[in-house]
């Protein structure tokens, strides 16, 4: 094999890739690689995938000569991708085609094949330069009619034509890269991603490039930054509003909001293996300080955003639901968010916290998860973190000696204990319970024998 060809996530990937273009050879046509593999590989990094582009081979013979690799699925109403199922996993064969404008949404295309379309005209409809390179694995030989490969050496993105406005997901898809790989992106092409119109993209589309880049990327705190370059954060005020607020400099010599958020995402990363619902935690990153946009005065010689955390609430919870179909996400992002402070809180009155202030914690939040984005929120600023981070160690030791660390405590007392006692369900059940439960967090009794005779001393059950 060609040492220069990329490298795939699925070794036995390759041996299939070079077995098709030997045979799309032996038909008189020529197979590249193209899209991701090839800048990968360049880039000396794992691809993922791998997309063919076949030239010089008509539609039926190539689908009848894929067939032969494994099951062939077409995509289209007029052929132009066929979808590859081989035993070392998908492979996108496609041929050379042109691509027209004819109406809104990523879907509003139409698409015309042309096996036999020069190689210049066929990557002219792909994003970037750096992905608009072809490879041919018998050789390893680079085709780069957009010079690919010097943008791809200079850590730049920049558009290859003026096609690159028929999708407007290519903006978010441009921040994206820079989270991924700490890119740059040419000055014309954020002026050509702010002329955009984003008000057509989908829900699950804008999902997708959100999930990629906190979740999927190395600098998901500058891929926020490219976002505001290229414009897409007029989708989301509730994250543009975070510019240009201050913060007082003895706390945060970073400077505004924006660039701390960004400071924290970035931070998080190191964290995100340990989450236990990586897109909640980095949601909450993502949202920690958006309060401080409409919180923040300036009183008593310093900038201070009182309630920041607890009013955010709102504003939170409207912009998960903009990003996400996925039930329940946005309380949990919006409980992180509202409890954000509170290991530091904690920490400095530490003398003074009773168990149950821990234990009434653990029943709104997630403690392990709250210290995690706690610890970005600290360490979203121009000097390192201490480690272990001092309010976070001693929080998470207090929750573990109480057994609430990991899960809120579960209340001793249940409606079936009360049906047990002889008493008839009716609506005195639900502030009874609540009032054992709060008991129980107060430490007035440890099981359910005690609990039992807790309720005997507070209400009347002979009636």
């Amino acid at each position: 094999m060609n040492p220069s060809l990329p490298q795939f996530q699925n070794q036995q990937i390759l041996p299939i890739v070079l077995r098709i273009a030997q045979a799309v050879r032996q038909s008189g046509g020529r197979a590249f690689l193209v899209g991701g593999a090839v800048r990968d590989g360049l880039f000396g990094v794992v691809a993922k995938d791998a997309d063919l582009e076949v030239y010089g081979i008509a539609p039926k013979q190539l689908e009848q000569l894929a067939a032969e690799f494994g099951a062939v699925h077409l995509v289209g109403k007029q052929f132009a991708i066929l979808h590859l199922a081989t035993d070392a996993g998908p492979i996108e064969l496609s041929l050379p085609r042109t691509e027209s404008k004819t109406g809104p949404g990523h879907k509003g295309f139409q698409v015309l094949a042309d096996p036999n379309l020069p190689y210049a005209d066929a990557s002219r409809r792909r994003d970037f330069t750096v992905n608009a390179m072809l490879q041919d694995p018998l050789n390893g030989e680079i085709i780069d009619p957009w010079n690919g490969q010097a943008d791809l050496k200079r850590g730049l993105l920049r558009h290859v034509s003026a096609a690159f406005a028929e999708d407007p997901l290519r903006a978010l898809r441009a921040a994206r890269f820079v989270a991924r790989f700490n890119w740059s992106i040419h000055p014309a092409t954020s002026t050509l991603c702010r002329e955009l119109d984003l008000s057509e993209l989908p829900l699950e589309r804008l999902e997708q490039e959100w999930r990629g880049l906190l979740l999927h990327s190395q600098w998901p705190g500058r891929g926020l930054l490219a976002m505001e370059e290229v414009g897409a954060l007029r989708l989301f005020p509730e994250l543009s509003q975070m510019r240009g607020v201050p913060q007082d400099p003895i706390w945060h010599p970073e400077g505004d909001v924006m660039i701390h958020t960004a400071l924290c995402l970035d931070a998080a990363v190191a964290l995100r293996e340990q989450m236990q619902d990586p897109w909640v935690e980095m949601l909450a990153v993502l949202c920690h300080d958006i309060g401080k946009a409409f919180t923040t005065v300036f009183e008593r010689g310093r900038w201070r955003s009182p309630a920041h955390d607890v009013l955010a609430a709102d504003d939170v919870e409207s912009f998960v639901a903009r990003i996400t179909k996925q039930q329940g996400i946005g309380s949990q992002v919006a409980a992180l968010v509202r409890e954000h402070l509170r290991p530091g809180q904690l920490y400095f009155a530490r003398d003074n916290v009773s168990a149950s202030a821990i234990r009434r914690l653990s029943t709104r939040v997630n403690i392990q998860a709250l210290v995690r984005v706690a610890w970005a929120d600290a360490a979203g600023r121009t000097e390192r973190n201490p480690e272990p981070w001092p309010p976070g160690a001693w929080l998470l030791e207090q929750a573990e000696k109480l057994g609430v660390e990991k899960a809120a405590p579960k209340p001793l007392l249940q409606g079936r204990h009360l049906i047990e006692l002889g008493l008839k369900p009716d609506k005195s059940f639900g502030p009874m319970l609540k009032a054992a439960f709060d008991a129980q967090l107060e430490d007035q009794f440890a099981d359910l024998e005690q609990a039992l005779r807790w309720l005997q001393n507070h209400y009347d059950l002979s009636s």
